[in-house]
């Protein structure tokens, strides 16, 4: 299992928006192949960032697999308008 990290930066103003186009884009990173599972959370202390994780059965099917589908398109139309700057992944393997 790979862990997927990505810390959102959100266009102030846009939380809320970003919160009900996330819910319901969550369907179509769930309905990708070794998709495990997905959580995202808004900062304790600082208004606009999240932090998105996304468990995944391996680095392959985020990145040749949902990154390079139709699904990802409509994810990205639905989400990234969002983001200042665009967010960084980064992936973390099983834990210690």
């Amino acid at each position: 299992m790979v862990l997927e990290h990505a810390l959102l930066h959100v266009r102030s103003g846009e939380e809320a928006a970003f919160e009900t186009a996330m819910l319901s884009a969550r369907s179509l990173i769930a309905a990708s192949p070794g998709f495990i599972g997905i959580e995202v959370r808004p900062a304790a202390e600082k208004q606009g960032l999240y932090l998105l994780l996304v468990q995944w059965q391996c680095i392959a099917d985020h990145r040749d697999g949902f990154r390079r589908s139709d699904r990802y398109e409509e994810w990205r139309s639905a989400l990234h308008r969002f983001y200042e700057p665009m967010p960084r992944v980064e992936y973390f393997g099983d834990p210690l």
